[in-house]
C-alpha cells in the first residue's frame, strides 16, 4: 500500500497527469502552443506541490526548506504564465504580460536555488558573481549573434522589436549565470536540487530564445522547445523525494567556475574576430556594440581591482616577512635567503651580533664555506631535495638542519636551522638559524651532573654502577674497593658541612693520585669512595691498591678551617666471581669495608663469605628482636648484690634473658644489634618498668632491697629518657633513691656533655648513679669530679686476678681505697672463689656479686630467697 506522503505517490501522479495531459491534447489534435502550454502548466504545478510538500518544517535544514518554498512559489508563477501564453495576441512582438509572470517565476526559481545552497558569501564575492554572470550572458549572447542572431537582425524589419523580443530570453540567461557559480561551490546535501533547479533556468532560457527568434521570423514555436521545460519540471518534481546520498566535493570545480566567465570572453573574442576577418563587413548594431563594449569595461575593472588585489597581497607578504625576520632576529636567530646550492642571497644584521661577521661580506658566498666538512654532505642533499620538482614524500618543503658553524673567531659553534622554501615561488630557500652554544653547554653539564658528583668532581654512584655492569659483562677478572673515612662525622659537626665538603675534596685528589689511569674511582655517598679496578687475575694488585688508598687518606692531616684533621680510612675489597651480579660485587666490597669499620678502622679487609652470612643474620635477629619484643618473649633475671661484711642481700641487678623459641640466645649476642637498631630503647624501657614493679613489691613487704639497672647510650639519648624513669617510679611507687642507673666510663667519654646532662637530671629525680666496669675506660677519674656518681663497680677482670696477678690485686687495691676516700660505695663484680671474696673483705671492699655469691635467679628465686633468709 502507497501512503499519500510517500515519494512514490508523487512520482506516480506526475507520471499519471503528465500522460493524461499529452495524450489529450494529441487526441485533441490542437495545435503545439495548446499542447506545450498545457504540459509545461502541469508540470509546473506538479513540481510546485512536490516542493511545497518536501520543504518540511522550518527547523529542519532551514536552508533547503527555504529554498524549496522560493522555487515551489516561482514554478506556480511560471506556471501561470505559460498557462495565460496562449490568450495573448500572438501577432504582436512586444513583451505580453505573460512573458513578464514567467521570468518573474524563472527568477524566484533561481533566487531559490541560491538560498538552498545556504553559503553567505562577503559583499566582494557578490560582486565578483554579478560581474562573471554578466561576463557569461554577454559572451554567450554574442556568440549567439555571430552564429545566428545577426540573420534573424537582418530579416527584422525594425531593431526596437529585435530587441525587445530579446529581453526575456537574455535575463532569463543572466538570471542562470548568476546561479551557477553559487550552485556548484554550495552545499554537497543541496547540490541535487541547484542542478535540477538550473536545468530548469536552461530549459526556460532555451524555450524562450527560441520562441523569440520563431516570432521574429513569423511562425511558431518548435515543438523541441515547448517539451524542454515540462521535461525539467518533472525532474524537479522527483529530486526532492529522491534517496540523499553523501556527494563528494570536487576541488578544482571552484577553480574551474572562476575561470568559466574569461573562457566564454575569449571563445567570443575568437568568434567575433573570426567573423569580421571572414569579410562579414555590415553595419555594426548599437545593442551588440554596448554588450562588447561593457564586456571589455568589465574586463578592464576586473584587472584593475586583481592588480590592487595583487598589490595588497605582496604588501601583506612583504611585511611579513619583514615581521617574520625581525621577530627571529629579535629573538637571537639569523635569518637568510640562499638556493639551492648553498650561494647566500640575502642575511640579516643579526649574522654580527651572533657570529660576528658583516652581511656584506657573507652575501654572494656559499654557506658551505663556514659548514663544518664533516655536516657539509648531509646538508647539500638536504638543500638539493628542496630543489626537486617532484611531488612526492621524498621531496620536502622544509627540513631542520642540526650542523656546527665557524664564528669569526674561529671556533665552532653548533646550531639548528630550519629551511623552507622561499614565499616567493623563485628557486630560493628561507633558512633562519639559532646559535645553540648556550643550550649545548648547558645540556652537557646537565649529562655531566647527571653522572657526577658535585663536590669532589668524581663520578657519582649512578656511573659507578653502570660503569661496573659495563666491565663485568667484558672480563670476569675484577675488583671493587670501597673506602670509608673514619671520624668525618665530627668533622662536620665541628667546622661545619662547607668545610667537610673540602676535606672531602682534598681526599678525593689523593685518592685519584693513588689510583691507576684505567681505574674508575668514584663518591659512593657520604665519606664513602668506590674503585672499579681490572685485576687480570692478579688479586694482589687490588690489595696493594687498597693499601695505597689507605696510607693516602691516613699518611698527613688534612687542612681544613685553619687546622690540621688527622683521619683514618676503612677499606673494604671483593673480587668478581663467576657470573656475579655487579649489585652483589658492589655489596660484598661494602660489606667487607664495615668489617674492617667494626674491627677499629684503619685497616684493609677482603670480604669473605662469612662476612655477608653475619649481615644476614644480624638483619635476621634485628626481625627476630622486633617479633620478640611484641610477642613478650623477654624475661627478666635478678642477679642479688650483697653487702660483704654481713652477707645481706642490700640489692638486686636486673639482666634481661631472651628464648627464641626453645633457644636460649646470650645477651652479648642481641644486645649489640638491638643498640644497633634502636630496638634497646623500647626494650629498656620495659624492663626498667617490669623491674620497678617487682622491686616495689618486695619492698612493700618490709625488705629494703634496691635496684640496679644497666644503661646504653641509645637509652641516655632518647628524647623522653628523664621522663620514662620519672613514670616508671610513680607508676610502680618505688622510691627514687632505691634505684640506681649504671652506665661504662665509654658513654661517658662519647658525647660526654649531653650524657653528663641527662645523668644529672635523673639525679636530680633522687636516683642513684654508679659507673660499670670501672677502671677499663679512658676518662674515669674526671668524670668523678664533673658527675655526683654513688657507687662505682669494679670490673671482673680485676677480681678475676686476685690472689694470682699481683699488679691487678695492686689495682684492685688501689680502686677499693679511692672509693672509699670519695665517699662512694664500692661493688665488685664476678666473684667466683673463696680466695676472692676473702681478699676483697680484707680490702674492705663493701659488696658484691658474682656465681659464689648468688647466680641470677628469677623472681620467684628471689621471693623464696627473700622468705627464708635475707642473706647468702
Amino acid at each position: 500500500m502507497i501512503r499519500w506522503r510517500d515519494p512514490r505517490a508523487s512520482l506516480t501522479a506526475g507520471a499519471a497527469i503528465g500522460a493524461a495531459g499529452v495524450a489529450a491534447a494529441l487526441l485533441a489534435g490542437g495545435p503545439a502552443l495548446y499542447i506545450g502550454a498545457v504540459a509545461g502548466f502541469l508540470a509546473a504545478m506538479l513540481a510546485a506541490a512536490s516542493l511545497l510538500l518536501a520543504s518540511g518544517p522550518p527547523a529542519e535544514r532551514r536552508s533547503m526548506s527555504r529554498g524549496m518554498r522560493w522555487m515551489g512559489g516561482g514554478a506556480v508563477v511560471w506556471a501561470l504564465g505559460v498557462a495565460v501564453r496562449p490568450f495573448t495576441d500572438s501577432s504582436s512582438l512586444m513583451v505580453s504580460f505573460a512573458d513578464l509572470l514567467v521570468l518573474l517565476g524563472t527568477v524566484l526559481i533561481g533566487g531559490g536555488a541560491l538560498v538552498a545552497g545556504g553559503r553567505r558569501p562577503p559583499a566582494l564575492v557578490v560582486l565578483r558573481h554579478v560581474t562573471d554572470s554578466y561576463l557569461s550572458a554577454a559572451a554567450l549572447f554574442v556568440i549567439g549573434w555571430v552564429v545566428a542572431l545577426r540573420h534573424v537582425y537582418d530579416n527584422t524589419a525594425d531593431p526596437a522589436l529585435f530587441t525587445f523580443s530579446m529581453l526575456p530570453p537574455m535575463l532569463a540567461l543572466l538570471v542562470t549565470c548568476a546561479v551557477v557559480p553559487s550552485v556548484v561551490t554550495g552545499r554537497a546535501v543541496a547540490l541535487p536540487l541547484g542542478v535540477a533547479g538550473l536545468c530548469v533556468l536552461a530549459a526556460t532560457t532555451t524555450s524562450s530564445l527560441a520562441g523569440a527568434v520563431a516570432r521574429l521570423d513569423g511562425g511558431g514555436p518548435p515543438g523541441w522547445s515547448l517539451a524542454l521545460a515540462p521535461a525539467a519540471f518533472l525532474l524537479l518534481t522527483v529530486v526532492p523525494w529522491a534517496r540523499r546520498r553523501e556527494v563528494t566535493a570536487w576541488p578544482l570545480m571552484g577553480s574551474l567556475i572562476a575561470l568559466l566567465p574569461l573562457a566564454l570572453v575569449a571563445v567570443a573574442t575568437v568568434t567575433m574576430v573570426f567573423h569580421l576577418s571572414s569579410g562579414g563587413r555590415q553595419a555594426p548594431v548599437t545593442g551588440v556594440v554596448v554588450v562588447a563594449a561593457s564586456m571589455v569595461l568589465l574586463l578592464l575593472l576586473r584587472l584593475f581591482v586583481l592588480s590592487g588585489v595583487n598589490l595588497r597581497l605582496r604588501t601583506l607578504l612583504s611585511r611579513g616577512e619583514k615581521q617574520l625576520r625581525d621577530l627571529a632576529e629579535s629573538t637571537g636567530d639569523v635569518v637568510l635567503i640562499c638556493d639551492h646550492e648553498g650561494t647566500v642571497h640575502e642575511i640579516g644584521a643579526g649574522v654580527e651580533e651572533t657570529y660576528g661577521y658583516r652581511p656584506e661580506q657573507l652575501v654572494g658566498g656559499s654557506i658551505f664555506d663556514y659548514i663544518h666538512p664533516e655536516d657539509v654532505p648531509q646538508i647539500q642533499s638536504s638543500l638539493r631535495a628542496m630543489g626537486l620538482d617532484d611531488e612526492d614524500d621524498a621531496n620536502p618543503g622544509a627540513c631542520l638542519i642540526a650542523c656546527r658553524v665557524r664564528a669569526a673567531d674561529g671556533t665552532w659553534r653548533p646550531t639548528e636551522s630550519v629551511a623552507t622554501r622561499h614565499a616567493s615561488g623563485e628557486d630560493q630557500i628561507l633558512v633562519t638559524t639559532r646559535d645553540i652554544s648556550d643550550e649545548e653547554a648547558l645540556r652537557n653539564q646537565v649529562a655531566h651532573l647527571t653522572f657526577h658528583d658535585g663536590v669532589t668532581g668524581l663520578p657519582n654512584r649512578a656511573y659507578f654502577e653502570e660503569r661496573t655492569r659495563e666491565v663485568l659483562g667484558g672480563s670476569g677478572h675484577v675488583a671493587v674497593i670501597f673506602l670509608d673515612l673514619d671520624g668525618f662525622t665530627s668533622v662536620n659537626d665541628s667546622v661545619g658541612h662547607a668545610s667537610g665538603d673540602y676535606l672531602l675534596g682534598q681526599a678525593a685528589r689523593r685518592l685519584r693520585g693513588a689510583v691507576r689511569p684505567d681505574d674508575t674511582l668514584a663518591r659512593w655517598g657520604g665519606d664513602e669512595f668506590a674503585v672499579l679496578i681490572e685485576t687480570g687475575g692478579d688479586a694482589q694488585l687490588a690489595v696493594d691498591l687498597a693499601e695505597r688508598l689507605l696510607r693516602a687518606v691516613s699518611q698527613e692531616p688534612f687542612r681544613v678551617a685553619d687546622r690540621d684533621v688527622a683521619l683514618t680510612g676503612s677499606v673494604g675489597v671483593a673480587f668478581a666471581e663467576d657470573d656475579v651480579p655487579a649489585g652483589d660485587l658492589i655489596r660484598n666490597a661494602d660489606v667487607a669495608m664495615a668489617r674492617a669499620k667494626e674491627l677499629g678502622g684503619r685497616r684493609v679487609e677482603v670480604f669473605a663469605a662469612q662476612m655477608h652470612a653475619d649481615v644476614v643474620r644480624r638483619l635476621e635477629l634485628a626481625a627476630d628482636l622486633q617479633r620478640a619484643l611484641i610477642e613478650h618473649q623477654f624475661a627478666i633475671e635478678y642477679q642479688p648484690v650483697v653487702d660483704l661484711a654481713t652477707s645481706r642481700v642490700t640489692a638486686v641487678e636486673a639482666l634481661v634473658r631472651w628464648c627464641r623459641g626453645s633457644v636460649f640466645v646470650p645477651p652479648d649476642q642481641f644486645l649489640g644489634p638491638a643498640e644497633d637498631t634502636g630496638l634497646i630503647v623500647p626494650l629498656g624501657e620495659w624492663i626498667l618498668r617490669e623491674a620497678c614493679r617487682e622491686v616495689a613489691a618486695w619492698r612493700a613487704e618490709s625488705w629494703d632491697i634496691g635496684l640496679s639497672l644497666n644503661l646504653s647510650a641509645r637509652q641516655i639519648t632518647a628524647p623522653r629518657f628523664v621522663q620514662t624513669v620519672e613514670e616508671a617510679l610513680e607508676e610502680s611507687g618505688l622510691p627514687a633513691c632505691a634505684l640506681t642507673l649504671e652506665v661504662i666510663e665509654e658513654m661517658l667519654v662519647d658525647d660526654a656533655d649531653e650524657t653528663v646532662k641527662r645523668l644529672s637530671e635523673l639525679r636530680a629525680l633522687g636516683v642513684r648513679l654508679a659507673i660499670d666496669d670501672f677502671g677499663t675506660g679512658y676518662a674515669s677519674l674526671a668524670f668523678l669530679r664533673q658527675l655526683p656518681v654513688d657507687m662505682i663497680k669494679i670490673d671482673p677482670s680485676f677480681v678475676s686476678g686476685l690472689g694470682q696477678d699481683d699488679t691487678l690485686t695492686l689495682l684492685t687495691r688501689t680502686i677499693v681505697r679511692l672509693g672509699h676516700d670519695l665517699g662512694l660505695i664500692v661493688v665488685a663484680e664476678g666473684i667466683e672463689r673463696p680466695e676472692q671474696l676473702d681478699l676483697l673483705r680484707e680490702m674492705g671492699c663493701t659488696r658484691g656479686q658474682g656465681f659464689l655469691v648468688a647466680r641470677p635467679m628469677a623472681a620467684r628465686g628471689v621471693d623464696s630467697l627473700m622468705r627464708t633468709s635475707l642473706t647468702v
